[in-house]
């Protein structure tokens, strides 16, 4: 698997646009706050989906989310938190290549000490003035690639 698609923050809303945007995925990260079960049911038509619980994500259904999840795709491991201010390991030092979390509904990413951080931002409700996105990475390039996708265009 090279091509993954990574969303966060839907909060039980899944727009028509991020599931056109992350269709072609072969592996889909939700780093949490899913809001509704549906949500996973309609990715998983999609492509496998690794899923963790965010926040919100209270409910008796979300219960079987794991605060934390480890993929691996293209030779790549990566570790999905929802908080990325709740890690509590080294990912360098734990062997991960990749961190995605949510939470801030800010998309971004960065590199530091040779592991890429992705925030795909939130593909939900609008929040504030941030926009609405997913993000695809491929991970058939070396340094990985990572596109944000902005749902509103």
């Amino acid at each position: 698997m090279k091509r993954i698609g990574l969303i966060s923050d839907t909060h039980g809303l899944l727009r028509r646009e991020a599931v056109e945007a992350l269709r072609g995925s072969e592996l889909i990260i939700h780093a949490g706050d899913v809001g509704k079960p549906e949500i996973l049911d309609t990715l998983r038509t999609l492509a496998p989906v690794v899923a963790v619980r965010g926040n919100v994500d209270t409910a008796d259904w979300a219960r079987s989310l794991p605060e934390t999840a480890v993929a691996e795709a293209g030779g790549a491991t990566i570790y999905v938190l929802h908080d990325v201010n709740a890690l509590d390991l080294n990912p360098l030092g734990a062997g991960f290549q990749v961190v995605v979390s949510g939470h801030s509904h800010k998309p971004g990413s960065y590199e530091r000490n040779g592991v890429l951080y992705i925030n795909p931002g939130s593909a939900g409700p609008r929040r504030f003035q941030l926009p609405v996105t997913v993000a695809r990475l491929n991970l058939q390039l070396i340094p990985y690639e990572v596109a944000f996708l902005d749902l509103d265009r």
